[in-house]
């Protein structure tokens, strides 16, 4: 018998509700490493891929929400746990983005720990957010912090850290969220959705399509039952605009491309952009 065995390519797919379909329309696109050469053929996802996740999103919004904040710190920790267990294929996807061995090896750590960073603010937000208003009268007033719902996410180029950076500071607060993964360099994307779906991640929290961003970004902006949209990873300002324009029908909020140092400490920002706040009264006294 020969020594030499063919390697086993990778079927790369999309990640919707907590499965891996093919994209309905049966494109795939090529993606090559920094030299140009072949690595694999990407799914091309489509417009109704885009609005299955969306649906998948907003049937996994009421029970992530409607979980305690405490436990989404414990499953956010446990996907930090399962990142760390692929690390070495991690740092081999980014290598294969031009990266050296020890430049990868070091946003592999990075990205491991901002979100261990994020697990750990599930529980503090509310805090840092919430406030007890005083008012002239005798009644409380208590202002706390609610996700926003399903936010649609363009991932920035920056193949892992600005990936992480971007979904878990979304779900980190109850939100769902759909991820148009960075076009040039998907597969750090896909083995993120395989670490989510062997994670304790309830199904559709986190969805990720890879494809073409001028083709999914509008209809994330268009999608009525979209409640926010990350901009970060739009390079093209005439589709940043239209998308923003896009999103002004069902007022969703957006935020908007900005060069980002994402080595730098994260801040607060980012979590508190797809929350909204709810303000009740009560009377003092019996």
């Amino acid at each position: 018998m020969s020594d030499q065995r063919l390697a086993i390519r990778k079927t790369y797919k999309l990640f919707i509700g907590g499965a891996f379909p093919r994209s309905e329309s049966g494109r795939s696109y090529v993606v090559t490493d920094a030299k140009g050469d072949f690595l694999a053929n990407a799914a091309r996802a489509s417009r109704k891929d885009a609005r299955e996740a969306v649906v998948a999103a907003r049937k996994a919004f009421p029970g992530w929400s409607g979980a305690t904040a405490y436990n989404r710190g414990q499953i956010l920790y446990r996907v930090a746990e399962l990142l760390e267990g692929r690390r070495d294929q991690f740092v081999a996807d980014l290598r294969a983005t031009g990266l050296s061995k020890a430049a990868a090896t070091a946003e592999v750590d990075a990205t491991i720990d901002r979100w261990v960073w994020y697990a750990g603010w599930s529980d503090k937000i509310a805090s840092v957010r919430g406030t007890a208003n005083p008012v002239a009268g005798p009644y409380f007033n208590l202002s706390s912090p609610e996700p926003a719902g399903v936010v649609g996410v363009l991932a920035p180029g920056s193949a892992l850290l600005g990936l992480v950076s971007v979904v878990a500071s979304v779900i980190v607060t109850g939100n769902t969220c759909v991820v148009v993964a960075p076009e040039t360099a998907p597969l750090s994307s896909i083995t993120l959705a395989e670490v989510l779906a062997t994670s304790d991640l309830p199904g559709g929290v986190v969805n990720i399509l890879t494809g073409r961003q001028a083709e999914l970004a509008p209809w994330l902006a268009s999608h009525m039952d979209v409640n926010g949209l990350d901009l970060t990873g739009v390079s093209d300002p005439d589709l940043a605009l239209s998308c923003e324009q896009a999103a002004a029908d069902n007022l969703k909020r957006v935020l908007r491309p900005a060069d980002t140092d994402w080595s730098a400490s994260p801040g607060t920002g980012r979590m508190t952009v797809f929350l909204e706040t709810k303000t009740v009264w009560h009377p003092l006294g019996g």
